[in-house]
C-alpha cells in the first residue's frame, strides 16, 4: 500500500497548490471512505505509571523510544493523508477535463465527415484511373511504325538537346537585361511631412540662399557683362563673342566654357583657391544659431521668415502667373506680336540655310546683350518707349492684376450708372464739381456734412472707403474717450477721422495737414512682434501725439499722409515766399 502511494506521490503537484478538504469535492470523502478511521495508538495508564516510576520495568531510554516510534508512525499516516487527497483531487479535475473535452468536441460529427472524405477520394482515384486508361489506349492507336518512331526519336533527343543549351547561353548572355524591361507594378511611397519648427525653418531658407548663390552670382556677372561694369573684361567677351558667332564657332565656344567652369570648379574641389568675378563678392556676417531663444524671439523669427518667403513666392508667382497670361490670350495684343514673331521664325528656319539663321540669330543676341541694353538701361525714356520684350512684359499682367480691373470695371459701371441716374433728375444749373463733391458721403451722410468741411473736401481716391483703425488720445483719461474705433480719410487739405460708435459729430476728429509737426510709424505694443500697425501724428494742440492704431494697410495710410503732408508744406512755403 505505501509503494503504491509513493508512486502517486509523484504524478501530482504539492500539498500547498491545492484545495483543502473542506473545499475538495465529496466523491473525495466517498471514495476514501473504503479504509477506516485513522486512530494515533495511545498509552495506558500502567505504562504512563512505568513511565513515571523509574524502578519500574522499563528504562527512560525505552520510553523516549516508544514515543519517537509513535510520532513517526503518526506524521507518516498524516503524509499518506495529504498523497490521497491529492491523488484524488487529480482524478476529479481530469475527470471534469475529459467532461468538457466531450462536450465541446462532437466524435459522432467528425466521424461522419471523415467517411465523406473517404468515399471522396475513392470517387477521384477512380476517375484518374479511367482518364489515365483512355489515353493510353489513343497513344496505342496513334503509334507510328516502328522505323519512322526510332527516326523520331533521334530527332526529339537532338531538339531536346540543343534547345536546353541555347536558353542557358541566351539567358547568361542577356538574362540580365531581359529582367530589366519586366514590368512591375509603381511602390506608391507617402511622404511624412515634418511639423512646423521655427528652427527648422530658418534652416531650410538659409539652404535655400546657399543653394541659389551660384545662380544669382552668375546672373550678377551676365548683368556686369552687359552693363560694362569692367570696360575691358566687356570688350574682350564682345570681341571674342562677336568673331565666334562670324566664324560659326558659337556652340563650341559655350561648351569650351562649361569645360572650363568644371575644370576650375574641380581645383577649388581640390583645394586651390580660385575666384574669378566680374563683380566683388560682399561676404556677408553668418549668424550662428541661439541655442535659447524666448517665446516672443522665435515669434518674431518665423515672421522674419515667413516674410521673405512670402515675397520670394509671390516674385515667382508673378513670373509664372505673366507667362501663363502672355500664351493664354488674355490681352490679344500682346500675344499677337509673339505670334506673329513665331510665325516669321518659322518661314524663315523653312526658306533660309540654318548657318545664316543662326548668324543672325547670333548677331542680334551679341548687340543687344552688350550695346542695346546698355543704351537702354542708362536712358530709362528710351526704354520705356522702344525696348519691345522689357514693354511685353511690363504690361503683361497677373492675376489679381485682373480681377482688381474686373472689379473695378465693375464700379466703374455702377457709378457712370448712378451718376446717369442722377444728372437726370438734378436741378439745372448745377455743374460736375458742386455734384461729385456735394453727394460724396460715408455710411453716416455726406462727407462734409459730418466733418463740417466745405463741399470741395472729398476723400481721396487711393481712400475713398477709409481705413479702419482706432484712435487713441493719451490727453484723455476716461476709458471711453481714450481709444475710439472707426474710420480714417485723408483729403486734401484735412485727416478725418470717424468714429463708429456715435453718431453726433463731436466724436469725429479733423486735423489739418498744415499744422501737422511730426508724421511717423508708431507700434503700440512693444511686447508684440513686429513693426507695428500704427501712425503718431502730432500737433500744437496735444500734448501727446494722436495714435491711429490697428491699421491693416499701416503702410499704405502712412505713404498716402506723408506724400499729401509734403505737398501741402511745400505749397504753403512757395505761397509765403512769393
Amino acid at each position: 500500500m505505501l509503494r503504491r502511494l509513493d508512486k502517486i506521490r509523484f504524478r501530482g503537484h504539492k500539498r500547498d497548490d491545492f484545495l483543502d478538504l473542506a473545499e475538495s469535492p465529496n466523491a473525495s470523502d466517498t471514495e476514501c471512505g473504503d479504509e477506516g478511521p485513522l486512530k494515533v495508538p495511545r498509552t495506558s495508564a500502567r505504562d504512563s505509571e512505568e513511565l513515571r516510576d523509574p524502578a519500574g520495568s522499563g528504562t527512560l531510554i525505552m520510553a523516549a523510544g516508544v514515543q519517537d516510534f509513535n510520532r513517526t508512525e503518526f506524521d507518516r499516516l498524516n503524509e499518506i493523508k495529504g498523497h490521497l487527497e491529492i491523488a484524488l483531487l487529480e482524478k476529479h479535475f481530469l475527470q471534469e477535463e475529459l467532461r468538457k473535452l466531450r462536450e465541446e468536441t462532437n466524435s459522432e460529427m467528425l466521424r461522419q465527415e471523415l467517411d465523406r472524405e473517404r468515399q471522396r477520394r475513392i470517387e477521384l482515384e477512380q476517375k484518374v484511373q479511367e482518364v489515365l486508361k483512355a489515353r493510353t489506349e489513343e497513344q496505342t492507336a496513334q503509334q507510328p511504325p516502328k522505323g519512322q518512331a526510332q527516326v523520331n526519336n533521334g530527332a526529339d533527343r537532338r531538339s531536346q538537346g540543343l534547345c536546353p543549351r541555347v536558353q542557358k547561353w541566351f539567358y547568361e548572355k542577356f538574362g540580365e537585361y531581359v529582367e530589366d524591361f519586366r514590368f512591375q507594378p509603381e511602390e506608391s511611397t507617402v511622404e511624412t511631412e515634418e511639423p512646423l519648427s521655427a528652427r527648422r525653418l530658418t534652416e531650410n531658407m538659409r539652404r535655400l540662399k546657399r543653394g541659389a548663390k551660384p545662380v544669382t552670382s552668375f546672373v550678377k556677372n551676365l548683368s556686369a557683362l552687359s552693363d560694362w561694369y569692367s570696360v575691358y573684361t566687356s570688350a574682350i567677351a564682345f570681341t571674342v563673342y562677336m568673331n565666334a558667332v562670324w566664324h560659326g564657332w558659337a556652340i563650341p565656344m559655350f561648351l569650351f566654357l562649361a569645360i572650363l567652369r568644371l575644370s576650375l570648379n574641380y581645383l577649388i574641389a581640390r583645394g586651390w583657391r580660385i575666384q574669378w568675378s566680374i563683380v566683388p563678392e560682399v561676404s556677408e556676417p553668418v549668424e550662428p544659431p541661439k541655442e535659447d531663444l524666448t517665446v516672443s524671439e522665435k515669434f518674431q523669427l518665423v515672421l522674419d521668415v515667413a516674410q521673405k518667403a512670402q515675397n520670394l513666392f509671390g516674385k515667382m508667382a508673378d513670373i509664372l502667373e505673366k507667362i501663363k497670361n502672355l500664351f493664354m490670350w488674355v490681352q490679344p495684343e500682346i500675344t499677337q506680336k509673339l505670334y506673329v514673331a513665331l510665325w516669321a521664325a518659322f518661314l524663315a528656319s523653312c526658306f533660309f540655310p540654318y548657318r545664316l539663321v543662326g548668324l543672325a540669330v547670333g548677331l542680334y543676341a551679341g548687340i543687344k546683350f552688350f550695346l542695346i541694353d546698355f543704351i537702354f538701361k542708362r536712358c530709362p525714356r528710351l526704354r520705356a518707349k522702344y525696348d519691345t520684350p522689357y514693354i511685353i512684359w511690363r504690361s503683361l499682367p497677373t492675376d489679381p492684376q485682373l480681377k482688381e480691373r474686373s472689379s473695378a470695371a465693375v464700379s466703374r459701371r455702377l457709378q457712370t450708372a448712378s451718376s446717369r441716374s442722377y444728372v437726370s433728375s438734378a436741378p439745372a444749373g448745377l455743374n460736375k464739381d458742386e455734384d461729385t463733391g456735394r453727394f460724396h458721403g460715408t455710411k453716416k451722410g455726406n462727407f462734409h456734412e459730418i466733418f463740417n468741411l466745405t463741399e470741395n473736401e472729398r476723400p481721396l481716391a487711393v481712400c475713398e472707403n477709409g481705413w479702419r483703425c482706432c484712435l487713441i488720445n493719451r490727453d484723455r483719461k476716461m476709458p471711453t474717450d481714450y481709444i475710439r474705433n472707426g474710420v480714417l480719410y485723408v483729403t486734401e487739405n484735412y485727416l478725418c477721422f470717424e468714429s463708429s460708435k456715435s453718431g453726433s459729430s463731436k466724436r469725429n476728429k479733423v486735423i489739418k495737414l498744415v499744422d501737422i509737426t511730426d508724421i511717423q510709424k508708431y507700434k503700440v505694443l512693444s511686447v508684440l512682434p513686429g513693426s507695428g500697425m500704427g501712425i503718431a501724428v502730432s500737433t500744437p494742440s496735444t500734448q501727446k501725439p494722436l495714435v491711429f492704431g490697428a491699421m491693416v494697410h499701416r503702410d499704405e495710410a502712412f505713404e498716402t499722409i506723408f506724400s499729401q503732408y509734403l505737398k501741402i508744406t511745400a505749397a504753403a512755403a512757395s505761397g509765403s515766399d512769393s
